[in-house]
């Protein structure tokens, strides 16, 4: 595995006052990768085992580890022409009791998917599902271009 660092941040996180006040602290996830296929596993596992953690059900979590599968493909798919050795960060806290916020960001072309034309899916033809996972599967995509690349940010709820 081609793993940059792994940090998992103590501090408490509170993003509301109700959240402050009920005393529920969450940690943070925090993946820095190289784009190289081999870190996409391991990221979903550490993914998948963030959600479960925080209790999200069996179905979400595979749903949570799918949609950042692909994304993270895409990112080197496209923003990065399939080189394997460029920077990746995966951020992922619980805002809310309810709410997982997953933050990937690349330095690559900076090219906002969701401005694209949507394409036909050809079920013959291997891609082309990853922004179909992500507008199903979490309640809030967002795409933020960077002066160098691109922020993308995803909300899934309870």
């Amino acid at each position: 595995m081609r793993v940059v660092s792994v940090v998992n941040s103590n501090r408490p996180i509170t993003s509301s006052p109700s959240a402050a006040t009920a005393g529920t602290a969450s940690r943070s996830l925090e993946l820095k990768v190289q784009s190289h296929p081999a870190n996409l596993g391991p990221v979903r596992k550490a993914i998948e085992s963030y959600a479960t953690d925080r209790g999200f059900s069996e179905k979400a979590v595979a749903e949570i580890g799918l949609v950042v599968n692909e994304a993270m493909a895409n990112v080197i798919r496209h923003a990065y022409d399939n080189k394997f050795d460029r920077p990746i960060h995966l951020t992922a806290v619980m805002e809310e009791p309810n709410q997982l916020k997953i933050s990937i960001r690349d330095w690559g072309k900076g090219v906002d998917p969701s401005k694209l034309p949507p394409k036909k899916h050809d079920p013959l033809t291997p891609g082309g599902v990853g922004l179909i996972c992500l507008r199903q599967w979490m309640d809030n995509v967002v795409f933020t271009p960077q002066p160098d690349g691109m922020l993308m940010t995803m909300i899934r709820r309870k």
